[in-house]
């Protein structure tokens, strides 16, 4: 079973991740995840925190000589901002008026805190938010380059790019190389491959920036080398694209998902929307007309570039604050205000990126199978001659 966890809070001594189902054999390089971990701090409209981490993997089991052995792979992420923290949220209660105390007590409008709460039965809304916090994404990054690292050995690489900040749109399709060079970028602006376009972004998270507001936006992950035949039609719950959908609505800040061009089909008639199927008798493979599917069609790869894009909402926490409530005396009073960014949608392209790298991984080891990469190898060349066949 390929199943990743994390664990850890947004100020806790560390984040953790575990991933199991991995076979053995798969080459993992430290400074391939510290380079995703970097590239999710990246971008324009970043807060405070991003000043005070330098995240970095400390991998302490499932990986020895560079390669994973089969085992579940652990690891650990350091919170720097923890040593500012370790009497505010400490493990065992301190004595009586030792220690500080941070209490949120004002949820935020559109933040897990007053739900939270409610759930828990916290009158301190703390305990809601540091688990809450998108700082977790950092574990998901991390496991979710190695499960990058894994595909590539078949030929699949997963990017991503911001088509939307605000209002302001890119309204043209990204090139395969555009997406290489944007992830190979050194300065990462908003992850946009139009320059033009990206300063047009810019101006309105400057916007944000004035007004003490944030803005959300829309971020695409690009998958290319995916085999037809992935996920199945046979149940609701094996269907791919209702997995990859889950995995991106999982991320914090994300209300929408779309795959391929959803919403522009949803407005068309069905002759303009389908991809036309043709066949090349040269290079004995079917071809389609367009990819407006994104790769998916009846829950199942069809061996196009896999689209899926995730809506951003703002994120919740305003320097302006909007009206909340108190949770002790029940009186309107302003939202808490916690360091926190004016905008994400960069790095929210970097997270999608590891959780659909993760889906697709997990898609694999179930279809190829296998307790070492060789096998799986084997079994996905054989699956390969196959399609080549039909």
């Amino acid at each position: 079973m390929f199943r990743f966890e994390t664990a850890g809070e947004s100020h806790g001594e560390c984040l953790v991740a575990t991933l199991t189902g991995l076979p053995a054999g798969v080459p993992i390089s430290l400074k391939a995840i510290d380079r995703e971990l970097w590239r999710r701090q990246q971008g324009f409209g970043r807060g405070g925190r991003m000043k005070i981490e330098t995240d970095q993997a400390h991998i302490v089991s499932g990986v020895r000589h560079s390669q994973t052995i089969g085992s579940p792979i652990a690891i650990l992420i350091e919170n720097k901002d923890w040593k500012n923290w370790t009497e505010i949220l400490p493990v065992e209660q301190l004595a009586e008026g030792a220690g500080k105390n941070k209490p949120l007590t004002r949820p935020r409008p559109g933040h897990a805190d007053l739900a939270g709460a409610i759930k828990y039965n916290f009158h301190d809304a703390r305990y809601i938010l540091e688990r809450a916090s998108a700082r977790e994404t950092t574990a998901r990054v991390a496991v979710g380059a190695i499960a990058k690292a894994y595909l590539k050995e078949f030929g699949i690489d997963v990017l991503s790019h911001v088509i939307g900040v605000g209002e302001v749109k890119l309204q043209r399709n990204a090139t395969w190389d555009e997406l290489i060079a944007l992830s190979e970028r050194e300065d990462v602006l908003l992850g946009c491959v139009d320059p033009e376009v990206e300063q047009r972004m810019k101006a309105v998270v400057d916007e944000a920036y004035k007004t003490g507001d944030t803005v959300g936006g829309v971020f695409e992950v690009v998958v290319r080398g995916v085999p037809p035949g992935l996920g199945s039609h046979i149940s609701w719950d094996s269907r791919l694209d209702g997995k990859l959908a889950q995995a991106i609505v999982s991320m914090q800040a994300v209300k929408g998902v779309e795959v391929g061009f959803a919403a522009e089909g949803a407005a068309a008639f069905g002759s303009k929307v389908q991809d036309t199927i043709g066949y090349d008798r040269e290079e004995h493979k079917f071809t389609r007309g367009a990819n407006r599917a994104g790769g998916l069609e009846g829950g199942m790869t069809n061996g196009q570039d896999i689209l899926v894009r995730g809506m951003l909402k703002p994120i919740s926490t305003l320097r302006r604050p909007l009206e909340s409530v108190d949770l002790g005396t029940r009186d309107s009073a302003p939202a808490a205000y916690e360091r926190s960014d004016v905008a994400v949608v960069p790095a929210a392209g970097v997270i999608g990126e590891a959780m659909v790298a993760l889906v697709l991984a997990a898609a694999m080891n179930e279809k190829f199978g296998g307790d070492s990469l060789l096998e799986a190898k084997r079994n996905y060349d054989n699956y390969l001659e196959q399609v080549k066949n039909f």
